[in-house]
């Protein structure tokens, strides 16, 4: 999988989600009106309804769909890695790293927002991100045996929150170019895992999380 909400718009609905997204993430959920997602499609706010049953849906389709897309991403890179454990995870570290530079608003939107979901939306998201973090999990082991599976998924979690700051990096322009901000993550991600293999290999203690989110 490449990125998610990234990538052109190939229907209506898509170009509504992408806006909303984008809509939501800069004024919060209730700060958009219909008409303003409409306007930016080119389409009444009434003719939203046609897509959408309101505002609510939309919220729901983008946010469990990300989920949704990161774990079948995730994976389709685990089945195809083939080769060394190594090579899976720097694929999975590059599918996640593509969400997190071209699907910004997600990001700020499932921190923002995914209370508002209706509860049964919200375990379904839960659900997923569990198993996403499972199968990184699972990787990380592979190529760092050491740590304890209760330390490898704290690095996980640490990692994407990582991954996940670049809402906060500032804006687009103010950044590097994209491939090396790619490829600065990626050596940040890496070493992480590494550090995390480093003490256990040293025998020393690392601190777990007070609390680990979407676990």
């Amino acid at each position: 999988m490449s990125n998610a909400q990234s990538a052109t718009p190939t229907s209506r609905r898509e170009q509504i989600l992408k806006e909303a997204a984008r809509l939501f993430a800069e004024r919060g959920f209730h700060g958009v009106g219909v008409d303003e997602i409409g306007a930016a499609v080119g389409i009444s706010g009434p003719g939203l309804y046609r897509h959408f049953a309101g505002k609510d849906a939309m919220l729901a389709e983008l946010l469990v769909g990300i989920s949704e897309r990161l774990l079948a991403g995730g994976r389709m890179r685990v089945a195809e890695g083939g080769g060394s454990p190594e090579a899976v995870l720097d694929a999975l570290i590059d599918g996640h790293i593509d969400f997190a530079l071209d699907d910004r608003p997600l990001i700020t939107l499932h921190d923002r927002e995914l209370d508002r979901l209706r509860e049964a939306d919200r375990k379904r998201v839960r659900q997923l991100q569990r198993q996403y973090v499972e199968l990184w999990v699972e990787v990380v082991r592979r190529v760092h045996p050491g740590p304890s599976e209760s330390r490898a998924r704290a690095a996980v979690h640490a990692v994407f929150g990582l991954l996940n700051s670049t809402p906060h990096l500032g804006r687009p322009g103010a950044l590097p170019g994209r491939t090396e901000t790619a490829e600065l993550l990626h050596r940040l991600a890496l070493g992480a895992f590494g550090a995390v293999a480093g003490e256990a290999a040293a025998g020393e203690p690392m601190a777990t999380p007070a609390s680990v989110p979407g676990a």
